[in-house]
């Protein structure tokens, strides 16, 4: 997705009559942490630290330790739909931290407050108060492809998938010239990964390389051999 689409399916959500803006923290946690669905679903109000409104940083952060991806009843121990489990390719109780944008640090603190969330909920619940199910996470945001896009992007792959609003922003990291290592360590890849599935989406940063090249220099002249 570029950025007028998603700006354009997020601000269609927040405007949704039933549970808009709840789904909009959701998405926009999605889109500018670059986090997996299935993480962001587990996140609970004291993994998130907020600058102060005075702050002159306003750059929130993300602790994130937990996934609870849907596997169905029949595949947990709990008879539950999802399963906790540990981050996807880190040790087990090994936690990772993201970054979040200043506009998200204001849509949570919002979203916070409307909510009347305490430290030990679930950052983003049901309308029950449970998990946020993942059939309405795919629901709102098929309907908002919808509602939004023209029907030839509507048919194409473009930001089909929850998932993909993770990759637009891990390819915006590397496409602003955010270090492949850093940009890795926020989306709890491996750099190869990274670099094998987001490497061709790289682009705009030729002529910026250009001039860096060129500020090193040429080769020193040499005097003249007599």
């Amino acid at each position: 997705m570029n950025a007028d689409q998603a700006a354009a399916l997020l601000d269609w959500i927040r405007r949704r009559p039933r549970g808009g803006m709840r789904l909009h923290a959701f998405f926009a946690t999605l889109y500018y942490c670059g986090l997996r669905p299935e993480e962001a679903v587990a996140i609970r109000v004291e993994d998130v630290t907020l600058p102060g409104p005075d702050d002159g940083d306003q750059w929130c952060e993300l602790l994130i330790h937990t996934a609870t991806p849907e596997v169905g009843k029949q595949w947990t121990d709990t008879g539950e739909i999802h399963e906790e489990r540990d981050l996807k390719g880190r040790a087990e109780g090994e936690t990772r931290a993201a970054p979040g944008h200043p506009a998200l640090t204001r849509i949570l603190r919002q979203h916070i407050e409307d909510e009347q969330l305490k430290p030990g909920d679930l950052l983003f619940q049901g309308e029950t108060g449970g998990i946020l199910a993942g059939s309405v996470i795919r629901r709102a945001w098929r309907s908002a492809r919808m509602a939004v896009l023209p029907p030839h992007v509507f048919e194409s792959p473009t930001g089909r998938r929850v998932y993909d609003n993770r990759h637009t922003r891990l390819t915006k990291w590397l496409n602003d010239g955010i270090p492949p290592a850093q940009a890795a360590e926020w989306a709890g890849n491996s750099v190869p990964v990274l670099l094998a599935t987001y490497a061709r989406c790289v682009e705009g940063q030729l002529p910026d390389l250009k001039r860096r090249l060129e500020a090193a220099g040429d080769l020193p002249e040499l005097p003249d051999a007599d």
